[in-house]
């Protein structure tokens, strides 16, 4: 079964990563704690979308890309062709 707040997480931590930012970085840019971000990113805690955008601006990318690739990579796993992507800088 797939669960949207794991590829939620999955998708807050490839884009914080290809950063080559930490958790205590966007944390604190973001005002969220570090353990309840580690919490979105690892999909144990599902974040409300005042979270997911103060997450979103403190990583400076749209909200609305970051459900459009969480929506891609949903699509894909329900018909079984997901396939992890490398991220490609977008400037």
């Amino acid at each position: 079964m797939i669960v949207l707040r794991q590829v939620v997480g999955d998708e807050l931590r490839r884009r914080r990563q290809d950063q080559g930012r930490t958790l205590r970085d966007v944390s604190a840019a973001a005002a969220v704690s570090l353990g309840y971000l580690s919490e979105v990113e690892r999909g144990q805690k599902e974040a409300s979308s005042e979270l997911l955008a103060a997450i979103c601006g403190a990583l400076d990318v749209p909200l609305s890309a970051v459900l459009s690739s969480v929506s891609s990579n949903m699509a894909e796993a329900e018909t079984g062709d997901f396939v992890p992507r490398v991220s490609a800088l977008v400037i």
